[in-house]
């Protein structure tokens, strides 16, 4: 495993769209654990492929009970709102308010390529929201409010 560099805002790769994974190798393996490493070391909750500079639709996620790694995925459903302040590991010194749904559903591939479906609720829906917008190009920024420098 490996730390990788965290893109930060004003890096192009942050606002395109990632591909779907067609399959699961090594690689993609090495990588999840790479992105589990670095959003540990940088104390985060979420990681997309894109901030590490790999256009590819894995996200890695602990909002405190354990890793996951989802790949390719695809939000199902949703319910409810919430407002909390947001920050994010490519923009750091910045946090905002955002709306989100107070539950989601999302499903998505495990590293075995099995489909699963992960149903979060307060954090762990912002953090699926969060990392699922990475993977279209779309940062916190663009839809938060009260954007402050900490």
């Amino acid at each position: 495993m490996a730390l990788r560099q965290i893109r930060i805002e004003g890096d192009e790769i942050l606002r395109k769209n990632c591909k779907e994974i067609k399959e699961i190798t090594e690689n993609v393996k090495v990588l999840a654990a790479d992105m589990i490493e670095t959003m540990k070391s940088a104390n985060g909750v979420g990681l997309a492929g894109p901030q590490v500079g790999i256009l590819k639709q894995i996200v890695v996620i602990d909002i405190g009970e354990g890793p996951m790694v989802l790949i390719n995925p695809k939000i199902v459903k949703t319910k409810g709102e919430q407002i909390n302040p947001e920050g994010c590991l490519s923009i750091p010194g910045k946090s905002g308010e955002v709306k989100r749904p107070e539950y989601v559903k999302v499903e998505a591939l495990n590293l075995d390529g099995d489909k699963i479906v992960v149903e979060g609720r307060e954090l762990l829906a912002v953090a699926l929201c969060h990392e699922t917008d990475h993977l279209k190009g779309r940062l916190f920024i663009d839809i938060a409010e009260n954007i402050v420098q900490d």
